[in-house]
């Protein structure tokens, strides 16, 4: 369970994260819009697991590749926007959050199911009926 201060800073690299994907996108990530869906801090604050999502790109491999590389520049980025407010910069391990794309999949699944109504002459149902 995460402390009330996990969550604060949390919140926090989470916001400036996702400022610095969105102004780096364009060039250094080829114009891919890039979201921040979610970050848990160690206790310690020395590691963020930062989880991310992906619009108009084709190869999510590739793009997670190029995140993992420019980790350093991210890094730097976001001690500079929270140098006042922490002690030192977190560890940056990056995730894809595929999520919203697992939900999407089994949402379409419970669309091509075929449940047929309920009949009343049927035999195992006839236990459970009251009379």
């Amino acid at each position: 369970m995460e402390s009330k201060r996990q969550k604060k800073y949390s919140s926090l690299f989470q916001k400036d994260l996702g400022e610095i994907f969105q102004k780096l996108s364009k060039d250094q990530f080829k114009g891919a819009f890039i979201t921040v869906t979610s970050v848990k801090v160690t206790p310690d604050l020395g590691m963020a697991k930062i989880y991310l999502s992906f619009l108009m790109v084709k190869d999510e491999e590739d793009l997670m590749l190029d995140i993992v590389n420019s980790t350093k520049l991210i890094r730097q980025k976001l001690g500079a926007k929270i140098k006042h407010q922490v002690r030192k910069v977190p560890e940056l391990l990056f995730f894809h959050d595929d999520t919203q794309e697992v939900a999407s999949n089994v949402d379409k699944l419970f669309e091509n199911l075929n449940i047929p109504p309920e009949d009343d002459n049927d035999e195992y149902l006839k236990d459970y009926k009251e009379d």
